[in-house]
C-alpha cells in the first residue's frame, strides 16, 4: 500500500508511515464522514469561498490565472504555454483524487492556453514574415 502523505510503499498493516510519520490511511483530501470529524488546527484556516477556489489543487488555480492573463499582448504567448501545461497537470491531479476540486479551473487554463498559444503564435509568425518581406525590398 502507498502512504497518502508521502506516497512511499509501506506494509498493509502499518498504522504509521516509517518515512514521514503520518497515518498512511488518512487521505488529506477526503471529505469527512458523518461520524468522523477532523480537528481544526488553525481556526483561520477555513475556506471562506465555500469551495469555489481550489486551494488544494494549486496547478489548476495557477493555470486558470495564467490562462486569463495570456490574453494580454506581448506577454500572452509566454503565459499561454505554461497555462496549457499546468492545466493538464491540474486536471490529472483532479482525476487521481476526486476529493480535490479544480477541474473547471484546469479546463479554463487548458482552453485559454491553447487558444492564445495559437493566436500569439500566428501573430509572431506574421510579424516575422512581414519583417522578412520588408528586408527584401
Amino acid at each position: 500500500m502507498k502512504c497518502f502523505a508521502c506516497q512511499a510503499e509501506i506494509q498493509d498493516y502499518s498504522t504509521v508511515c516509517p518515512k514521514c510519520g503520518e497515518d498512511p490511511r488518512a487521505n488529506p483530501y477526503e471529505a469527512p464522514t458523518a461520524g468522523r470529524t477532523r480537528p481544526v488546527t488553525n481556526p483561520n484556516e477555513g475556506d471562506a469561498t465555500g469551495g469555489i477556489i481550489p486551494y488544494k489543487n494549486p496547478k489548476a488555480l495557477i493555470a486558470y490565472y495564467l490562462g486569463i492573463f495570456s490574453g494580454f499582448p506581448v506577454i500572452g504567448f509566454f503565459l499561454a504555454v505554461p497555462a496549457f501545461v499546468l492545466g493538464i497537470m491540474g486536471l490529472r491531479d483532479r482525476n487521481r483524487n476526486p476529493a480535490i476540486k479544480g477541474s473547471i479551473h484546469a479546463g479554463i487554463g487548458i482552453g485559454c492556453g491553447a487558444i492564445f498559444t495559437l493566436v500569439w503564435g500566428a501573430a509572431i509568425i506574421a510579424i516575422i514574415i512581414g519583417m522578412v518581406t520588408d528586408a527584401r525590398r
